[in-house]
């Protein structure tokens, strides 16, 4: 037998109570706390470690045991979030059709191409650095592991990960550029 227990029973059976929201303000909430960061340690505390050190049993001990502890958290929480849920408001009067569509085009078109096509800009990056040209790898290069040419150089560009996948059966012959996507774009390292 398979059973789902849903969020909201979790909270019932355990807590003995539950807050329902109206549809879509938690998301709101959400995405204002990722912006403004209010539920951080530094604010509200290390809940890992608190929950720990909790040896009370009932959701009123933890109320109480919580709030002797960090007794401003809540309120300097909401103090940096609902600042940004009433930027979130404002910006939401200035989504239309239009700028739905440009955001789609955007990300279909424009980020899928540029996140894909990346390994250009790490190429120029690096022939820029050391003062050659470079090019991309034609078919046959590719089959090789090869994605591009700096000078006369062949290369190989991967994932930081890559170089944790020491098992991989793969064998490439040819310096490797590592790359890590960033939210604000891509470090590289290299070594030749």
């Amino acid at each position: 037998m398979r059973v789902k227990i849903s969020n909201n029973e979790i909270q019932e059976i355990l807590a003995g109570e539950s807050v329902l929201f109206p549809k879509y303000t938690t998301q709101i909430i959400n995405l204002a706390n990722q912006n403004a960061q209010g539920t951080r340690p530094r604010i509200v505390g290390q809940m890992s470690d608190l929950i720990q050190e909790f040896d009370g049993k009932t959701l009123d001990e933890w109320r109480e045991w919580y709030n002797d502890r960090m007794p401003d958290a809540i309120e300097n929480a909401t103090n940096k979030i609902y600042p940004m849920v009433e930027n979130l408001k404002e910006a939401i009067t200035k989504v239309d059709r239009e700028l739905v569509r440009q955001w789609v085009e955007d990300l279909t078109i424009i980020k899928t191409f540029t996140g894909l096509r990346f390994q250009g800009a790490v190429l120029s990056k690096v022939a820029e650095i050391k003062g050659v040209t470079y090019r991309l790898a034609n078919p046959t290069e590719e089959s090789k592991g090869i994605d591009g040419l700096i000078g006369d150089k062949a290369v190989s560009i991967k994932p930081i990960t890559y170089k944790m996948k020491s098992s991989l059966s793969e064998k490439i012959d040819v310096p490797i550029i590592y790359y890590d996507k960033k939210k604000d774009g891509i470090s590289i390292e290299f070594d030749f």
